[in-house]
């Protein structure tokens, strides 16, 4: 997974870089290697870094590329529009193939959901374990909880089989609860830490 901020010794950044050095061992655990980038050079990247382990007691064991001259930061489309020297707070999740699965852009101004991301990429690593369509606020979805969604009939006979098979509000929107408890509570476990009042 590939990450960029926009500038070292920020408050904002600082704050995620925090985050995702904290869960740095849950990404591990998903197979996923972080990569961060941003347009400041290899020394304040250092001294950076040495700051929030001094400051915070936080190690960020995770490599971070310096793109001092903004090139993998404009091929990949992450310099803010009203700053030609900054990268925006982009988060580009590839597969093991190298196909970008999903791309994030948040604002200067807010700092992402790190407890969101892992649950992205959970999401689509069960998605193309399980050949199901994950729901909205999955595991914990309106509708049909921790159930995935199976995709669309591809003929007649498999419309009219499906709401034998599976449990439907109609042929064209089934689920089955099929997901592992375990993958299930890791998830909510993310999640979790979200609504967990920091002191």
């Amino acid at each position: 997974m590939l990450f960029s901020h926009p500038a070292d010794f920020t408050p904002v950044c600082t704050s995620e870089f925090v985050a995702f050095a904290k869960r740095y061992e849950d990404f591990k655990r998903l197979d996923v290697e972080l990569i961060g980038l941003s347009v400041d050079s290899t020394f304040s990247r250092i001294k950076w870094i040495e700051w929030i382990k001094d400051k915070f007691g936080v190690e960020v064991l995770f490599p971070i590329i310096a793109d001092p001259q903004g090139c993998v930061a404009r091929r990949l489309g992450m310099l803010h529009a009203e700053s030609a020297t900054h990268t925006v707070r982009a988060v580009f999740i590839v597969d093991d193939r190298g196909i970008i699965r999903t791309i994030l852009y948040y604002p200067l101004n807010v700092g992402r959901l790190i407890d969101e991301i892992l649950r992205i990429v959970k999401a689509l690593q069960l998605s193309d374990k399980l050949g199901r369509a994950i729901p909205a606020n999955w595991p914990n979805n309106e509708l049909i909880g921790e159930a995935v969604i199976v995709p669309p009939a591809s003929t007649i006979f498999e419309a009219k089989e499906r709401l034998k098979k599976f449990k439907c509000f109609d042929r064209w929107f089934c689920y089955e609860n099929i997901v592992p408890n375990e993958d299930i509570e890791q998830v909510r476990r993310f999640l979790e830490r979200v609504t967990k009042q920091v002191k």
